[in-house]
């Protein structure tokens, strides 16, 4: 038998034990397992940091950290020990480990991650990559797709991810992004969105997200989706929470399993699947109270738990890390793998964001391992377009990065004339793994790149009005 380049061996689950960071040595298992305790010692800055893990890092680390924090950063830190304990798993952490490591590398970013100067952003990056207020029916409510909607009920996270795609909005702001704030308080922005999906039949689907859904008050999202569940034409209602896997704990709760037993349960009277969907980015951070804590929703009665990875380069973005994510979601924790996106083009991200061809690639390596129904989908989000499985790309000029995209439908801004269809929306590979001709092609054209940046931006407005 030729030998295949990736072996499937099943793996058990393991917790890592929180007593070898010295922050913790003292935590009960009854404290770890506390969603309020969790939350009471997420570390927020550099000075709690070091107290987790003390002497085992060195001050190069913290400074890098600080560094990052000072003038690079797009989300601040907030980090629960939850996902502290992910890093370095089965060892105890020393500088160059903690470096490495995959889960460090996306959740904890440090200066020296990010490419030097100008190079740390593409050019046409902007901080709401998908244009998604533009989109917005009422504040918060992205009408983009011709039968779905997202719902950001909030703009908080219990952790905060430095490649969000709602950077614009959501977290603190940092000294590199003062951020939005909604403008109307929460009840009459939650009774807007349903009185528009009241008005709206033709809108069957319905994301709830933020943010992360795990920080609202539990009562408030179950009165939300339960006046959701009450519309006749939505079918399909889905909850958005990176806290599935950060902070398991949360879901782990007797109220809100209570409650999500009784969301379910109106959701299958009334024939509407409920899911619940995570990101997971690191085969690591799939333990057993994550299993646990998907296990309860299943129970609870939703239809699925679903995984939406992010494509990022030194967490993921080799096939056997892929697959190992995959098998460990699937067959540790019964996570359905769903959708792994190419990086939006955000701020700051260049060092994480990989091209369009290597997410072609890697589509194609994760064929024929995984069931066909948990084998997931690498998608690029293209600004306009919506959702795109990598091969849709229309034309594509690998040596400048630039791909192109149609739309198959209108988006909540874009023109519904007989014109839609015809129209080319862009997404950009990363500048530095193009070649030296097309890294060329870009320098000359940004001799300002701030101004390079927003004049792309501007022309694909204008593309779509012409």
């Amino acid at each position: 038998m030729l030998e295949q380049p990736y072996e499937y061996t099943a793996r058990a689950l393991v917790e890592p034990d929180w007593r070898r960071l010295p922050g913790f040595a003292d935590v009960t298992a009854q404290q770890w397992r506390s969603a309020q305790w969790q939350r009471a010692h997420c570390v927020k800055d550099v000075r709690q940091l070091q107290r987790v893990y003390g002497d085992l890092l060195d001050g190069s680390f913290y400074a890098d950290v600080a560094a990052d924090q000072a003038g690079r950063a797009t989300m601040s830190l907030l980090l629960p020990p939850q996902m502290l304990n992910t890093m370095v798993p089965a060892a105890v952490p020393d500088t160059a480990a903690m470096r490495a490591d995959p889960v460090r590398r996306y959740m904890l970013p440090v200066a020296s991650d990010r490419l030097p100067g100008a190079a740390a952003s593409h050019p046409c990056a902007v901080r709401d990559s998908l244009h998604e207020h533009e989109m917005w029916a009422v504040e918060g409510l992205t009408h983009r797709y011709p039968t779905k909607v997202l719902a950001e009920l909030l703009a908080t996270c219990p952790q905060y991810c430095g490649h969000c795609t709602r950077m614009d909005l959501v977290g603190n702001s940092t000294p590199a992004v003062a951020k939005l704030r909604f403008a109307a308080k929460p009840a009459e922005r939650h009774a807007a969105m349903l009185d528009y999906l009241r008005a709206t039949p033709s809108v069957r689907d319905v994301v709830v997200s933020g943010g992360d859904v795990a920080n609202l008050p539990f009562g408030t999202l179950e009165a939300f989706v339960s006046a959701l569940l009450q519309i006749e034409s939505v079918r399909d209602v889905r909850l958005a929470s990176k806290a599935l896997m950060g902070l398991p704990q949360h879901w782990l709760q007797d109220d809100v399993v209570a409650g999500m037993t009784r969301l379910a349960a109106t959701a299958r009277q009334r024939g509407v699947s409920l899911a619940v969907h995570t990101h997971v980015n690191a085969a690591q951070q799939v333990t057993p109270l994550v299993a646990e804590a998907v296990r309860a929703m299943l129970a609870a009665g939703v239809r699925d738990v679903r995984n939406q990875g992010v494509l990022l380069r030194g967490v993921n973005t080799t096939a056997p890390a892929l697959l190992d994510l995959c098998f460990a979601l699937l067959d540790g924790a019964g996570v359905t793998p769903y959708y792994l996106y190419l990086c939006d083009v955000v701020p700051g991200a260049e060092h994480w964001r990989v091209s369009l061809a290597e997410g072609q690639t890697l589509q194609a390596d994760l064929m024929g391992y995984l069931p066909g129904f948990a084998t997931p989908r690498v998608v690029c989000d293209v600004p306009y377009v919506g959702k795109r499985w990598v091969h849709q790309v229309a034309e594509y000029d690998r040596e400048r990065g630039i791909s192109y995209w149609t739309p198959t439908h209108p988006t909540g801004i874009a023109p519904a004339d007989d014109g839609a269809r015809a129209r080319r929306c862009t997404y950009y590979d990363p500048v530095h793994t193009l070649p030296e001709s097309g890294r060329a092609w870009w320098r000359a054209r940004q001799g300002d790149p701030v101004a390079a940046g927003r004049a792309a931006a501007a022309s694909r407005v204008a593309s779509l009005a012409d």
